[in-house]
């Protein structure tokens, strides 16, 4: 299995699928890198060097007992980018992964950065204060918090029922399969990891880094998010971007990595060809 080692000696698992222009996938909270299977197995067979890793602290990485913040996943990307000697690269964030790509930017600068996509992603800053007052409140979180401490399965599981894809919606069909795919991924995180990551996507500020983007810039979200709101992610982050090209998904939720594949490997594939 192929890793990549941290500068503190963690060991980063990542899958290397394709040849071609690098294309690096970045895996939203508590997943790991097979919730980006769609899209990585159709861009490795369009042409394109398809590479995703997992967090560290989730799937296959090591469970480190720190690190569990976001300058920490960025500089990990990093080591794995400058491990493989990757330029021209397009970076995709999803949920999660996006404050991690943007985090890279802002500490790591574009010098191997050609594009960045933002997907359902968390930036520029989710959670609610005195100068963010359209962030979600801090109780929110909170709640998710105390269900990883009291039932962190059950969470999860209640997590892939409901609110991630959109399956509490009225007419909703998304399979059993997805659902558990979810439960499946989200267990194999460390506890402590996975805990102290919910304050890494909702509490860190990432609108220093967004404003240090200068390549093109692919925002997509969907307008029903019930976990990152359209408004305070995808809208919000396109608007502060310069230059950046929104495109909404009516009616879909967050994780669109399943809902939406076909649509959502399309965009990426006509982004990357633009």
């Amino acid at each position: 299995m192929p890793y990549v080692t941290a500068s503190d000696g963690a060991q980063i698992y990542y899958k290397d699928w394709g040849t071609g222009r690098p294309v690096v996938l970045s895996h939203g909270w508590p997943l790991n890198s097979d919730s980006w299977e769609a899209q990585q197995l159709f861009l490795a067979s369009s042409g394109f060097r398809a590479i995703a890793h997992d967090r560290r602290g989730h799937g296959r990485s090591a469970q480190t007992w720190h690190g569990n913040e976001m300058n920490t996943y960025a500089d990990d990307l990093a080591t794995l980018i400058d491990t493989l000697d990757l330029r021209d690269v397009t970076l995709v964030g999803f949920s999660t992964g996006g404050g991690e790509v943007a985090r890279y930017i802002g500490r790591h600068g574009t010098d191997r950065v050609a594009q960045l996509v933002l997907v359902s992603a968390v930036p520029p800053f989710m959670l609610k204060t005195d100068d963010n007052p359209g962030g979600v409140p801090i109780e929110a979180f909170d709640a998710i918090r105390a269900g990883s401490l009291a039932d962190r399965s059950q969470l999860y599981r209640d997590l892939a029922d409901g609110p991630f894809f959109g399956h509490n919606r009225p007419g909703a069909d998304v399979s059993q399969g997805i659902r558990d795919a979810f439960w499946r991924q989200s267990l194999q995180a460390g506890h402590r990891n996975a805990y102290e990551c919910i304050a890494a996507f909702s509490a860190t500020d990432f609108r220093a880094d967004l404003d240090a983007v200068d390549v093109p810039t692919l925002v997509i979200h969907g307008d029903d998010d019930q976990v990152v709101p359209f408004e305070v992610g995808g809208k919000a982050s396109a608007d502060r971007i310069k230059n950046a090209t929104l495109k909404i998904y009516p009616g879909a939720p967050h994780g669109i990595t399943d809902t939406h594949k076909e649509q959502l490997g399309a965009d990426l594939l006509d982004f990357l060809n633009s």
